[in-house]
């Protein structure tokens, strides 16, 4: 199995997050080591999940990007990608370069090219990570756009000690290890040369000073996880695989940074008797022999109540019928003159054969098929041949 993690998922280096967590899905049920017969099923389990764990996170895909995969992987040897600590590996909700960890991509940067930071400190107000969720809609839903409530547990910051992570009322005394900067640096040896590289002091976890004690309610983490009620307003038109953006809802940013960001991916129903295709719906409805010889109006069901539609005479079954504007609405297109465009409605037409016929209708048809020339079977009977036909 190669190791770059797009080789190993199976997927293009533009891929979707969501091209990617299929094609996750679809190794990782191949090489989990319960089920599978490859004796290297366990190692290539780890780096199916490896790849995954990277490429799924904007700010890991960037660096994997712009580094390549040797160097990426060198990089969190030494540390400097997905460190541990707040905002590490083992926290879904924290971002990269939390107390304990670096400063993210620009960090990472100061690693390999000898960037010493300057004698800046790494404990200033940092973004809050993104949170993504999931919401299901019906079609009709999708189609008139409503407000959605729903409920989603998050982190948010400690309402005890505002985010600090400690009493306001501790004694504080000055970090030895980083004298009060927030920040040490260190000079290691790479396979790109010697470096100085500057992060987060691990001691004081960047604030450069130290609290005789930690907050109770969050155990000195500065976020604790509710429940939070919330509504989205669902864009007319919308379609499965879209994200909404909420801005501000994510988790709770760093020594009083903004927040993140909620990230809703939609995921919109199949319908019993409507099939989409971008803004455009089909249908299938049936009618009768006698209807489509001698031609007839139907009703017919859209997301917007039923209509009529004309059905000329000698209909055949499988005909396609187009009603103009009847469609899912158009998203994110200009309005003309203030009114919402919309896609088509195509609507395939089934002539249904009867299966009892009473001996009336029956010797109609045989009359009608005489009158026509044809020769009737009794044995087998006309509608069946019809039936055959089809």
């Amino acid at each position: 199995m190669s190791e770059d993690f797009y080789d190993v998922l199976g997927v293009s280096r533009d891929a979707s997050e969501d091209e990617i967590k299929k094609a996750y899905r679809k190794k990782a049920s191949e090489y989990h080591p319960d089920v599978s017969d490859d004796p290297d099923a366990e190692e290539k389990f780890k780096k199916v999940q490896k790849a995954k764990e990277v490429l799924t996170d904007d700010e890991k895909r960037q660096m994997y990007d712009q580094l390549g995969h040797d160097r990426f992987q060198q990089a969190q040897k030494q540390g400097g990608v997905g460190g541990g600590g707040r905002g590490g590996q083992g926290d879904p909700f924290g971002g990269m370069g939390g107390a304990g960890g670096m400063g993210g991509f620009e960090d990472i940067f100061n690693q390999f090219f000898g960037g010493g930071g300057g004698g800046q400190r790494q404990n200033g107000p940092r973004q809050g990570k993104n949170i993504r969720t999931g919401i299901t809609l019906d079609l009709e839903e999708a189609y008139e756009g409503p407000t959605k409530q729903f409920t989603i547990r998050r982190p948010e910051r400690c309402p005890e000690c505002d985010g600090s992570g400690h009493p306001p009322d501790a004694d504080v005394e000055t970090c030895p290890e980083c004298d009060g900067q927030g920040q040490t640096t260190t000079v290691s040896q790479t396979p790109f040369g010697r470096v100085q590289q500057t992060q987060a002091c691990r001691r004081c976890g960047g604030e450069g000073e130290l609290y005789s004690e930690t907050c109770a309610e969050c155990g000195g983490e500065g976020q604790v996880r509710r429940e939070a009620d919330l509504s989205v307003d669902i864009p007319a038109g919308i379609q499965s695989g879209q994200t909404l953006r909420m801005d501000g809802e994510g988790a709770p940013g760093e020594n009083r940074g903004p927040n993140g960001d909620l990230l809703i991916e939609v995921e919109v129903r199949d319908h019993p008797d409507f099939e989409r295709d971008g803004d455009d719906l089909f249908h299938q409805h049936a009618i009768s022999f006698p209807q489509a010889v001698f031609g007839t109006t139907v009703e017919v069901p859209t997301l917007d109540g039923t209509v009529e539609m004309d059905v000329p005479d000698g209909t055949q079954s499988g005909e396609t019928f187009r009603l103009k504007g009847k469609g899912m609405p158009k998203l994110q297109q200009r309005r003309r003159r203030g009114r919402q465009r919309y896609g088509d409605l195509y609507v395939q037409v089934q002539v249904v054969t009867p299966d009892n016929l009473n001996k009336e209708q029956r010797k109609a048809l045989e009359r009608f098929a005489e009158a026509g020339g044809d020769e009737v079977d009794v044995k087998e009977g006309f509608f069946e041949r019809i039936k055959n036909s089809f």
